[in-house]
């Protein structure tokens, strides 16, 4: 790419680049990559296009241009996820938050009715800490832990907690799945791996190469975190509390099963904004 000399032709440039390689909405990107390589918001760059922008800047955009065009998410490239309205920082060994995942939060704030009271929330597989730290956003006496095999994405959860304010009410360790905590808690929440083996080779190249492979592995059928998870439900869930899961397309009635097996009520499996059946609640006995 010519270095250009002005934000607008450099929008323009990455915009032709990114739509000859077959990307949609290829001004929409360029923008948001510009601003990323620039340090500034989209807004900003559309209000000044006619900036000058000098030659190391423009070495810049075209570095992550190139990254871009691997096929590698803004997301990964600026180090930053948008989830819940709060910013989520990201490493290798993180899960990018998705829009969809967003509707475990939904299920979970529907059901607490009083958001003053002091929950104590489980998150599974926490990652970046965004489930669990978007419902301690939501519920200021709520505290929580999370837990995370990765002792990056425990980090990187911390660090998320500590910006947002919310370290004092938020927890995080690493662990595999429930054998490292005890106690009982209100509510828990999860968003484990849940691609079939053979499938994570037809994902897209975005996920496939860059998300972590043990974030997106779920086993041959897509279900072994399921497994280990649910037969830790019974102890760890509070008389009433419930649980509240994310799970992959078509994959409904074989996480149901395995809950109610475990004595749990399915209570609703909640479509995302696709209509798409994204998460699946069960409340405990009593």
């Amino acid at each position: 790419m010519t270095p250009p000399h002005t934000l607008g032709s450099t929008v323009g440039d990455v915009a032709a680049a990114l739509g000859a390689a077959g990307f949609d909405e290829p001004r929409r990107r360029a923008r948001r990559l510009v601003a990323a390589a620039l340090g500034l918001s989209a807004a900003e760059v559309f209000a000044h296009l006619d900036r000058m922008i000098p030659a190391a800047d423009s070495e810049r955009v075209a570095e992550l241009l190139t990254r871009m065009l691997a096929h590698e998410p803004l997301s990964r490239i600026g180090g930053v996820r948008e989830f819940w309205g709060l910013e989520f920082r990201l490493c290798a060994d993180t899960l990018d938050p998705r829009p969809e995942t967003e509707t475990v939060v939904e299920a979970v704030l529907a059901r607490l009715c009083d958001r003053g009271r002091g929950y104590r929330i489980l998150d599974l597989g926490t990652g970046s800490g965004c489930l669990l730290l978007a419902l301690l956003a939501e519920l200021p006496a709520a505290s929580g832990i999370g837990v995370d095999c990765a002792s990056g994405a425990v980090a990187a959860a911390g660090d998320n907690a500590m910006r947002l304010g919310l370290a004092a009410r938020a927890g995080f360790v690493v662990g595999d799945w429930a054998a490292a905590v005890s106690g009982r808690f209100d509510v828990v929440v999860a968003n484990p791996p849940y691609i079939a083996s053979g499938d994570i080779a037809t994902l897209a190249p975005e996920v496939r190469d860059f998300d972590p492979r043990r974030a997106l592995d779920g086993g041959a059928d897509g279900l072994d975190a399921y497994r280990v998870i649910v037969a830790a439900l019974p102890r760890l869930l509070a008389p009433a509390g419930f649980f509240a899961t994310e799970i992959g397309y078509g994959q409904d009635g074989a996480v149901a099963r395995l809950i109610a097996a475990q004595g749990l009520t399915i209570e609703e499996i909640v479509p995302d904004l696709a209509g798409i059946p994204r998460c699946v609640v069960a409340r405990a006995a009593g």
